[in-house]
């Protein structure tokens, strides 16, 4: 019989990526999610029935242990940006990360891995890098031998980076940037997969800070987001004050309204991450310690951010034609 993973959070960005890895390899997976109804989009990822959607709340012991029972793998990869609410930072990426090793250890799963991400430090600037690194500890805790991937920004067609941002370039007359000589690693997706996927089939274990082959500023990123997307932007670098002022007043309007009004735009914590490189350290195992070798963002992002350029789909077209008449 084939073996079963649990994966809470699998129908994430990063989740479904896993997801998809391991009924291709002929895991059974359970798709650990608050609202499986929303989580149907991962069942075609595997034969009928191979992949199955499941309620849990991670802020409860008996949800996580009943969609763990029988597993032989476990893999966490549920995060959040909310501060606030029920599913806040500690909730979630603390003490949730933490209930789930636990659990694992108590129903005697033999492998876990956990998605964290690069940054995350105990005495780190922001609320955000505090709790993953808590979480860290919880697991090596209760699963010292789990795999722990620190990814930096990772980036895919469903991403939530480039893909915001080029919806901005495309409806926006300047591109605002906080922290736009803040560098980062982007990491495909599909590598970060890869890296999980070996934990779980027990290849690997341990601490591994996954970045891509390029280092770049926030700006160049945009700069290189705007050429795939074909159009021109002034790139606004706004100062790090002027963002806490701002991030203040929204975070302030969506504790006045209990949450009715969300500050989608940028919190207070996301301005204190933005002050800290978001690059793979000099000592840190990676994907070279994997055996894999990380893809770079120009060989993605033209795959899926074409629909942002004036004419969308149809640019290469009018190009062509452009060049004829020439």
């Amino acid at each position: 019989m084939s073996k079963l993973v649990t994966i809470y959070g699998g129908s994430g960005f990063v989740g479904r990526y896993i997801v998809r890895r391991l009924a291709r390899n002929g895991w059974r997976v359970r798709v650990a999610v608050r609202r499986p109804n929303e989580a149907m989009h991962v069942k075609p990822d595997g034969v009928v029935g191979q992949v199955e959607p499941v309620f849990c709340n991670i802020r409860d012991d008996n949800s996580v242990r009943s969609v763990m029972h029988g597993a032989d793998a476990v893999v966490n990869c549920v995060g959040t940006f909310d501060a606030g609410g029920k599913n806040n930072f500690d909730a979630v990426q603390h003490e949730g990360a933490e209930r789930i090793a636990r659990i694992a250890a108590e129903e005697g799963v033999a492998r876990m891995v956990h998605i964290s991400a690069i940054g995350a430090d105990t005495d780190g600037p922001s609320r955000y890098a505090r709790t993953k690194a808590m979480g860290e500890e919880g697991v090596l805790q209760h699963m010292p031998g789990a795999m722990i991937l620190r990814p930096s920004v990772v980036f895919g067609p469903e991403d939530a980076f480039f893909n915001r941002f080029a919806r901005m370039a495309a409806s926006l007359p300047v591109l605002p940037l906080v922290g736009a000589g803040t560098k980062f690693q982007p990491v495909y997706v599909g590598d970060v997969a890869a890296a999980a996927t070996m934990g779980v089939e027990g290849q690997a274990s341990g601490i591994y800070e996954l970045g891509g082959p390029d280092v770049r500023t926030f700006r160049e990123l945009m700069q290189e987001m705007l050429g795939v997307i074909q159009r021109r932007k002034i790139i606004l670098n706004m100062p790090f004050w002027v963002a806490r002022v701002m991030a203040f007043g929204l975070d302030m309007v969506q504790a006045a309204t209990l949450g009715l009004v969300k500050n989608s735009m940028i919190t207070r914590d996301q301005v204190k991450s933005l002050t800290v490189d978001n690059v793979v350290s000099p000592d840190a195992k990676g994907f070279a310690d994997l055996g894999i070798q990380p893809t770079a963002t120009e060989a993605v992002l033209h795959e899926y951010l074409w629909s942002y350029r004036p004419s969308g789909q149809y640019a290469a077209l009018k190009n062509s034609a452009r060049n004829l008449r020439t």
